[in-house]
């Protein structure tokens, strides 16, 4: 598999305007002027993948580009504006990269504005948080564990929340209501905590295990163990051998988790990720019942959304791993929480405003200046679960080719998901697809996967050596999947050279996961609609 080297194909930013700029005046198919045809029929293999009956009154666009020179090998339809699904996570997070930096971190404090008098603060403590999405329950005990090591044992104040540095909008726009409850479409907050180490930030996992014979109530736990949400637990256990008819949801606008159907006895534990409502209390439960077990009594009530005083003063922090590290849970499984968390802290750092506008606005401008045409993009959250996101592989490709001039470049180009990559963290939603072909090990790409839309765009090697940069946006199908079509793409880029370019026929994916979501998205008990 080739790898990006440390100066970045030994190209710099001179190449870069010119490339992007002339591939968006040749971006329409009939081989103009300029176009590199020197791979024998890659059109012809190419249109005759887009042929097939899956996309029979479908809408696709597609660009193959060669990565060092940026000439214009294929396009179908470059400038339409589709459903990108999550391929939007390019955009938000290379403009992360690129305006926050590498090495960016989020810092979690507590604080108190009180004095000390011996083991008893007088005041109010302050947990204030910055957006970290990778926080876990055993990072609030260990600030708890410091409180109380340091001798404080009695808060006469409150346990103050402040989550401040965002808005208080939790959702995007146009997010389907029947994702509420679904931890991939979970609300945003800067004060919040993941149930494990993909970071779901924002929800809980729920298990249900069968009980012993037909008639008992199933067991039900939760991770991490709190009081903040609710347990209805309705469900029954059937007899050994039965099918499972059990479901978890979370009732609108509320912490109550209900669990009702049928799971039969001798079954496995079925798990289920919920999101809650309201994040900020979620955390400051957590922290606050830490606080309790470690011997730190605080007399008055939890609040939630108010500022920190400025003088106040650290008592206890934790930061968090840094961006490039971020990036491997986020564009591996493609987490929806961490893209519109970065969109976020964008939108703060760069204006002072925690707010998906301000965010966005700075992301445009960002990818405008390395010629990106951000005037025919339309972007409103910085995961792509908004149907309202229209983005044509035209695009996605200038932001390919000009990202490679970036310092940060290989430790983008890593968190990319590869084919036929077993493991979950380098494979990502990837790991499953083209596998036995020349593109496994070999092809990088963002997926994407909503309801009728399907995206997958990257880079890969040829038969000669040579990489490419290709996107693939396909939308309006009727099909289960296309993501067979996206592979053949993928695959004929692979097997192509100079000589020729065979015909790669799709094949379906090996994947039992449904085509509506991103397979990262499906650990829960019934994949849904996102």
């Amino acid at each position: 598999m080739r790898r990006p080297e440390s100066r970045v194909n030994r190209r710099t930013r001179a190449w870069i305007g010119p490339v992007v700029i002339g591939l968006a005046c040749t971006l329409s198919w009939s081989s103009p002027a300029g176009a590199d045809t020197s791979r024998a029929g890659l059109g012809e293999a190419l249109d005759t993948v887009l042929a097939d009956p899956l996309m029979k009154g479908g809408a696709a666009s597609v660009v193959v580009a060669d990565a060092d020179s940026g000439a214009a090998l294929y396009r179908h339809r470059p400038d339409d504006r589709l459903m990108p699904a999550s391929n939007t996570k390019l955009f938000t997070s290379a403009a992360a990269m690129g305006l926050l930096g590498p090495d960016y971190t989020f810092r979690t404090d507590v604080l108190t504005d009180g004095s000390r008098h011996g083991r008893v603060l007088r005041g109010d403590l302050y947990l204030r948080g910055t957006g970290d999405p990778t926080l876990l329950a055993a990072d609030y005990e260990r600030l708890a564990a410091h409180l109380a090591d340091s001798g404080i044992e009695r808060v006469t104040g409150r346990l103050i929340a402040d989550d401040t540095r965002f808005d208080a909008q939790r959702v995007g726009r146009s997010w389907a209501a029947d994702d509420e409850s679904s931890y991939y479409a979970a609300q945003i907050s800067p004060l919040t905590l993941a149930p494990d180490t993909d970071y779901d930030a924002g929800s809980v996992i729920v298990e249900v295990a069968p009980g012993a014979a037909a008639g008992d109530t199933p067991k039900v736990t939760l991770t991490p163990k709190t009081g903040y949400v609710r347990i209805d637990n309705r469900a029954t256990t059937t007899a050994a051998g039965g099918g499972s008819t059990l479901s978890v949801e979370r009732q609108h606008g509320s912490n109550t988790i209900t669990v009702s159907g049928a799971l039969p006895a001798g079954a496995q534990t079925a798990k289920e990720w919920v999101s809650v409502w309201e994040p900020t209390g979620y955390a400051a439960s957590v922290f606050a019942d830490a606080l309790d077990r470690h011997g730190v009594r605080v007399a008055g009530a939890t609040r939630l959304g108010r500022a920190t005083p400025p003088d106040a003063r650290s008592l206890a922090s934790h930061r968090s791993m840094p961006l490039k590290r971020l990036l491997i849970p986020f564009m591996k499984l493609s987490n929806n929480i961490h893209a519109e968390v970065l969109t976020k802290t964008i939108g703060y750092e760069t204006a002072g405003r925690g707010t998906w506008s301000a965010g966005l606005a700075a992301l445009s401008d960002w990818l405008k200046q390395r010629g990106v045409d951000v005037g025919s993009v339309r972007q409103v959250d910085g995961s792509g679960l908004s149907r309202m996101d229209n983005i044509a592989a035209g695009r996605i490709t200038e932001l390919l080719l000009s990202v490679r001039g970036e310092p940060w470049y290989a430790d983008w180009y890593a968190s990319l998901p590869v084919a036929c990559a077993p493991d979950r963290f380098v494979g990502g939603t990837l790991r499953s697809r083209m596998c036995g072909t020349p593109a496994a090990g070999n092809a990088r790409g963002k997926t994407g996967s909503l309801t009728g839309a399907s995206a997958l765009s990257g880079y890969v090697t040829d038969a000669d050596g040579r990489e490419l940069v290709y996107s693939v946006v396909l939308n309006n199908f009727l099909a289960p999947s296309v993501k067979s079509l996206e592979d053949a793409i993928v695959v004929t880029l692979a097997r192509s050279g100079a000589d020729r370019t065979p015909v790669v026929r799709p094949r379906a994916a090996r994947t039992t996961v449904p085509a509506d979501l991103e397979c990262s998205w499906t650990k829960g008990l019934k994949p849904r609609r996102c």
